[in-house]
């Protein structure tokens, strides 16, 4: 389980849509605050969603083979299957391509006009809003599907939930942090982050999607056949 929510945990930190977005709304008037609670708004997200399935298998992980076993293995491997059609897509329609529209992470590129060019006028409400909407919901699924496998009667698993959800907001927390204590650094660095991001955003998109959904599919078929 450890390995699995590292993956997920660092595909989700560097979705290149979500940072390109984090990014835009450290760069508002007043965002370092609109970043903090976009953040919490971000970390409700991850708790919620491991309450739930932690209430649902009463922190006990499933036995092997067994039905619960069973389903978080195919949904794992469905994920990863997603992923890696998503990625070829993505990589055979290639930078001009027209169908570059949808992301099974659970976020689509906006226009400039969109929502992307409108978050200079957001709100704190916004803000929050905002952070679950561009979550990688698909990779967000992949780790609820490896939670099933907690055990909530050893310290080691709240300790690796813990690190899943801090692994998965690094990125913002860095960029957070930066921006709170050197502005102006922070100001220019991340505006070329941002056109780097921009620049190679399909790489990027099309890099992520592989690796996760190579590791999803071979973890959940070697779990499927084990």
């Amino acid at each position: 389980m450890v390995l699995d929510l590292v993956l997920i945990g660092l595909a989700i930190a560097v979705f290149p849509l979500s940072v390109t977005a984090f990014v835009l709304v450290l760069s508002t008037r007043g965002g370092v605050w609109k970043g903090l609670i976009f953040i919490l708004a971000w970390l409700a997200c991850f708790v919620a969603v491991l309450a739930v399935v932690l209430l649902t298998t009463g922190g006990e992980p499933p036995a092997p083979r067994s039905p619960p076993s069973t389903a978080a293995s195919a949904a794992k491997l469905a994920i990863g299957v997603g992923l890696l059609g998503y990625g070829w897509h993505r990589h055979r329609s290639g930078p001009g391509g027209r169908e570059r529209t949808g992301s099974p992470a659970g976020c689509r590129p906006k226009s400039p006009g969109g929502l992307m060019g409108r978050l200079d006028r957001i709100s704190l409400w916004t803000a929050a809003g905002l952070a679950p909407l561009l979550q990688p919901w698909g990779l967000v699924a992949a780790g609820a599907a490896t939670v099933v496998d907690a055990d909530l009667s050893h310290t080691s698993s709240y300790l690796a939930l813990f690190a899943y959800c801090l692994l998965a907001t690094s990125s913002l927390l860095t960029m957070e942090v930066y921006t709170t204590f050197a502005p102006d650094s922070a100001r220019v660095r991340l505006g070329r982050l941002r056109t780097w991001i921009e620049t190679h955003q399909e790489q990027a998109l099309v890099t992520v999607a592989l690796v996760a959904g190579l590791f999803l599919v071979s973890r959940s078929i070697a779990q499927l056949t084990s």
